[in-house]
C-alpha cells in the first residue's frame, strides 16, 4: 500500500482485504494510526493465543509413543522406554515449523490470493524479516542468556548442518529466481522447484538424523509383539542415559520404590507425602526433554496469564526443592545411605534443623562423624539461600572442614546479620558435599542422611518446647531404621535434652524392632533431631505391628509439648506399597495435569475463564493484568475443538483456519497502519510484523537455552524454520499464482527491487551469523559451544549478532526509500 501523502480525498490508506469495516476516512490521521497500532498489537496477542492451542494439537500429535523393551542381558528383566512414533527431526521440520511459522506463511498466501494473485510486499517481507530476527536476534538473546559461564552445544549437529546449508541455499535460490533467467518473473517451474525443496530438506535431514550415509552405530529394539523398530543413531552412553536418566520412573510410570526414597528425604525437610509427590512431579517435568512446541506454549502462557506448563511451587516448596536440587545435573534424591557403612567415614550434621534469633551474631553448627574414624577426611559446607539471602541476612559460607584421625565432631561458625527492620521468620540452608575428586584419601568418606540442614532466623530466646511432629508414623517392614523426628518449638536458646523410651504394644522389642531408651540432646539453636530405631524384617506376611515412643524429663529449661507419645506402625511391604502407590498416583496426576493440551472442552473453557488456569494461589499481579487483557481471545478460542479429540487433528485444522482469519486481519492492520504513518509495506513487514510474529519464539528460545542441556531447542531449529518459511511461505503462494497466470496466458510478476535487495543483505548477514556460531563451537575462548561461555566472548558475540540484524533492517529500509540504489 502506498504511504499516505497527507490528504484523504481519495480514501488513501483504505484499500485492504477486510478492513476498514466502517467509514473512518474523516477521522484524524493520528487517531486512526493509534487505533490501528493498538489493534495490530492486540491481534498479535490473539495470534499467539490461538497458536498456543495450535501448538498443543501439534504436541498431542507428535507425542504419540509406544513402549519398547530393551534387553539388559539374560539374567535381567528388560527395561521399558517410551519411543515417539514421530521422528523428532521430521516433526520439527513439518508440524513444529508450521506451528511457529504459520502466521508468516498464511500472511503470504492470503496476500497473494486476496490481491488477485498478484505479488505484494507484506508477505515476502515478513518472511525475510522474520528469518533475520530469528537467526540474529534470537541467537543473540540465547547466547547471552546462559547462566554463569556455562556453554551449550547443538547436539544434532548433522541435522543442523543440513538445515543451515538449506537456509542459505533457499535465499540464494530466491535471488536466482528474482534476478536470474526470468528476471522479475516467477515461472511455474521455478515455483515448483521452490516448493519441492521442502520435502527434499525433510528427507535429507531425516537421513542425517538416522545416521545415513555416515553408517553410525544403530540400535534396534523389539516391541511386545516381536516386531522390530529402529531407535535411530545412538552414540555410546546415550542409551544408558535414556533408560536411567529419570530415577523416579520405571517402565514409563512413577516407580514407588524411588518415590519412597524421595518421600523419606522430603519428610526430613519437614514435608508431607503430598508435598513430596508435588515435588516429584515437578522434578519429572523439569528434568525430561521437551519439544520446541512445549517451550513456545510456555512462553505464550506466561505473558497471557494462562495456566503454566510447569507446576507452581509455594515459596516453602521452592526453597526445599532448590536446596535438594541446587545443581541442575543433581540426582533426584541426592546421595541417600540406607545403612551406615562401617568401612567408611560417614559425615553429617548433628541436627536436621536449627533456629537462632536475628541478634545472635555468630553461632556454631556441629558436624559429626561416625563409622570409620581412624583416617583424615574432609567435606565442604556451604550456605544456600532460601527466604533469607546471603549478604543481607547472613554471611555466606563456603568452607572445607577437615576431620583428623579419631576426630568425631567439628564445628563451623555461621554469622547472622542483624538489622532494625521487622522481618518474619526466614530460612536458609547449609549443605555438605564431598571435596574435590575421588582420591584414595576421599574414597573412604560418604555423606550421611542429614547432609542438608535448615536454619531459621527468628526473634526468640526461650529454651523451647519439645514435642513429636505427629502422633503416628507408618514404616515399611524392610526400612531398616525408622527415623522419628522430634521438634523443638517456640525457642532454641541453650542446650536442652529430653529422655525417650520405647513401649511395646503388639510389636515386641527384639522381634519386630530393637527397642530401648536414651537421651536426645539439642545443642544451642538446634530445633529438630531424630530418634533412630532399628526395624526387624522377619520376611513373614504378618499383620501390622505397633509400638510407642515416649518423651519425658526435659532439661535445660525446656518443656514438653502436646504430643509426647508417638505410635510407630510396622506394616508389611504389600500394605506399605499400597500407600506408596497412592502417592505415585498423586504424582502421576500432578504430571498429567500439566499437559500442554486439553482433552475436553470443559477443561479448556475452565482454564480460559480463570487466571493462571485456576491456580489462584500462585497467580501474580502480571498474571491478573494479562488475563484481563487477553480474556476476550481466551474465551473465544476456548470453543476450538480440544486436542484430545481425534488425536489432535481436528484441533490442528480448526486452529489453522482461525490463524488464517486472524492473519488476514493482521495484514490489513499492518498495511493501513504503515500507510498512515508513512511506512512502506516492505519496511512495515521487516519491523512491526516480523517482530510481532516472532516474539513468542524469542521467549521460548530463551527459556529453552537456560533450561536445556543442549542448544537444539533454542537455536537448532531456527535454520530449519527459516528454510520452511521460504519453501512453504513463498513456494506455495508462488506456485498457486504462477499456475493461475499461466492458465490466463500471462506471467506472474514479482519485482526484484526491494525484495531482492533485502534477500541479498539477509544472505550476507546470515552467512556471517552462521560463521560466528561455527567459530564459537570450535573455539575454547568461547567455551566451545554455540551458546554461553566466558562473559567477554559471550557478550561480544551477542552484540555482533544484534549489529548484523540492525544493519539488515537499516540497509533494507534505506533501499526501500531510494537512499541506496538497489536492483
Amino acid at each position: 500500500m502506498t504511504p499516505n501523502n497527507g490528504t484523504l480525498d481519495d480514501y488513501t490508506c483504505s484499500r485492504a482485504l477486510i478492513l476498514p469495516l466502517i467509514s473512518e476516512f474523516t477521522w484524524p490521521i493520528e487517531v486512526r494510526a493509534f487505533l490501528y497500532l493498538f489493534g495490530l498489537l492486540y491481534c498479535f496477542m490473539g495470534v499467539a493465543i490461538i497458536a498456543d492451542i495450535f501448538m498443543g494439537a501439534i504436541e498431542k500429535i507428535t507425542s504419540t509413543t509406544r513402549k519398547v523393551y530393551l534387553s539388559r542381558g539374560d539374567s535381567q528383566e528388560p527395561e521399558v522406554i517410551e519411543v515417539r512414533i514421530w521422528n523428532d527431526t521430521v516433526a520439527n521440520l513439518t508440524l513444529m515449523a508450521l506451528g511457529s511459522s504459520a502466521p508468516e506463511i498464511l500472511l503470504s498466501i492470503i496476500e497473494i490470493v486476496g490481491n488477485n494473485f498478484e505479488s505484494g510486499s507484506l508477505g515476502p517481507g515478513t518472511i525475510v524479516g522474520s528469518a533475520a530476527f530469528n537467526l540474529m536476534g534470537i541467537s543473540a538473546v540465547c547466547v547471552a542468556a546462559i547462566p554463569g559461564v556455562e556453554s551449550r552445544q547443538i547436539k544434532g549437529l548433522r541435522v543442523f548442518a543440513i538445515t543451515a546449508v538449506f537456509s542459505i541455499l533457499a535465499y540464494l535460490w530466491l535471488i536466482f529466481v528474482l534476478m536470474g533467467v526470468s528476471k522479475n518473473v516467477v515461472e511455474v517451474w521455478e515455483a515448483v522447484v521452490t516448493f519441492l525443496l521442502f520435502p527434499i530438506l525433510v528427507y535429507l535431514a531425516y537421513l542425517a538424523d538416522k545416521g545415513f550415509p555416515w553408517n553410525k552405530s544403530r540400535v534396534s529394539a523389539t516391541t511386545a509383539n516381536g516386531k522390530q523398530i529402529e531407535l535411530g543413531s545412538i552414540q555410546p552412553g546415550e542409551l544408558e542415559a535414556m533408560v536411567d536418566g529419570h530415577t523416579l520412573t520405571k517402565d514409563g510410570q512413577v516407580d514407588p520404590n524411588e518415590l519412597a526414597k524421595w518421600v523419606r528425604h522430603a519428610s526430613r525437610m519437614g514435608l508431607t507425602g503430598e508435598d513430596a509427590a508435588k515435588l516429584a512431579a515437578y522434578k519429572l517435568i523439569t528434568s525430561k526433554e521437551h519439544s520446541r512446541a512445549w517451550y513456545r506454549i510456555g512462553a505464550t502462557r506466561i505473558f497471557s496469564g494462562s495456566k503454566k506448563v510447569q507446576p507452581q511451587l509455594s515459596i516453602k516448596l521452592r526453597e526445599v526443592y532448590d536446596a535438594i536440587n541446587e545443581h541442575p545435573d543433581a540426582d533426584s534424591l541426592g546421595p541417600l545411605i540406607e545403612t551406615t557403612p562401617k568401612n567408611k567415614a560417614t559425615i553429617e550434621f548433628h541436627a536436621i534443623a536449627c533456629a537462632v534469633p536475628e541478634s545472635v551474631g555468630r553461632f556454631p553448627i556441629t558436624i559429626v562423624r561416625h563409622g570409620k574414624t581412624d583416617n583424615s577426611v574432609s567435606v565442604r559446607v556451604e550456605t544456600i539461600d532460601g527466604s533469607a539471602v546471603g549478604g543481607e541476612d547472613f554471611v555466606a559460607l563456603n568452607q572445607v572442614v577437615v576431620f583428623e584421625a579419631n576426630e568425631v565432631e567439628k564445628q563451623v561458625t555461621v554469622e547472622i546479620l542483624d538489622d532494625t527492620q521487622y522481618e518474619p521468620d526466614e530460612q536458609f540452608y547449609l549443605k555438605l558435599s564431598l571435596t574435590g575428586t575421588k582420591t584414595a584419601k576421599q574414597q573412604d568418606v560418604a555423606l550421611g542422611r542429614i547432609s542438608i540442614m535448615e536454619v531459621t532466623v527468628l526473634n526468640d530466646d526461650d529454651p523451647g518446647t519439645i514435642t513429636f511432629e505427629e502422633r503416628g508414623i507408618l514404616v515399611k517392614e524392610s526400612v531398616g531404621v525408622a527415623q522419628i523426628p522430634v521438634l523443638r518449638k517456640n525457642g532454641a536458646d541453650g542446650e536442652v535434652s529430653v529422655h525417650w523410651r520405647t513401649v511395646d504394644k503388639n510389636a515386641i522389642s527384639g522381634k519386630g524392632y530393637i527397642g530401648g531408651e536414651g537421651k536426645l540432646v539439642f545443642k544451642h539453636a538446634e530445633m529438630k533431631r531424630v530418634i533412630e530405631i532399628p526395624i526387624s524384617n522377619d520376611m513373614l506376611p504378618d499383620k501390622d505391628e505397633c509400638f510407642e515412643v515416649e518423651l519425658s524429663e526435659p532439661t535445660g529449661g525446656a518443656v514438653l509439648g502436646s504430643i509426647t507419645k508417638l505410635a510407630v506402625t510396622i506394616t508389611n511391604d504389600e500394605e506399605f506399597n499400597s500407600v506408596l502407590n497412592r502417592l505415585a498416583d498423586m504424582t502421576t496426576a500432578n504430571v498429567d495435569s500439566m499437559e500442554v493440551h486439553h482433552n475436553t472442552w470443559t477443561s479448556q473453557i475452565k482454564d480460559a475463564m480463570n487466571v493462571n488456569g485456576g491456580d489462584i494461589e500462585n497467580a501474580t499481579t502480571s498474571d491478573y493484568v494479562m488475563h484481563f487483557l487477553s480474556f476476550g481471545w481466551k474465551l473465544m478460542f476456548a470453543f476450538v475443538p480440544p486436542a484430545g479429540i481425534w488425536g489432535g487433528w481436528l484441533s490442528f485444522f480448526v486452529s489453522l483456519a482461525v490463524i488464517g482469519i486472524l492473519t488476514a486481519i493482521v495484514g490489513d492492520l499492518a498495511s493501513i497502519f504503515g500507510c498512515l504513518v508513512g511506512l512502506d509495506d516492505a519496511v512495515t513487514a521487516i519491523t512491526f510484523v516480523a517482530l510481532g510474529t516472532s516474539l513468542p519464539d524469542l521467549f521460548a528460545s530463551r527459556t529453552a537455552a537456560k533450561n536445556e542441556k543442549y542448544a537444539d531447542n533454542a537455536i537448532g531449529n531456527v535454520t530449519g524454520s527459516n528454510s520452511v518459511n521460504v519453501f512453504l511461505g513463498l513456494g506455495l503462494p508462488w506456485l498457486i499464482a504462477s499456475v493461475y497466470h499461466a492458465s490466463k496466458g500471462a506471467e506472474f510478476k514479482v519485482a526484484a527491487g526491494s525484495l531482492g535487495f533485502s534477500i541479498t543483505i539477509f544472505t550476507i548477514t546470515a552467512v556471517l551469523s552462521l560463521a560466528l556460531l561455527v567459530i564459537r563451537r570450535c573455539s575454547a575462548a568461547c567455551g566451545k559451544g554455540e551458546l554461553g561461555g566466558p562473559l567477554g566472548t559471550r557478550y561480544a558475540s551477542a552484540i555482533f549478532l544484534v549489529a548484523l540484524w540492525m544493519a539488515y533492517v537499516i540497509l533494507s529500509s534505506l533501499e526501500t526509500y531510494g537512499h541506496i540504489k538497489g536492483f
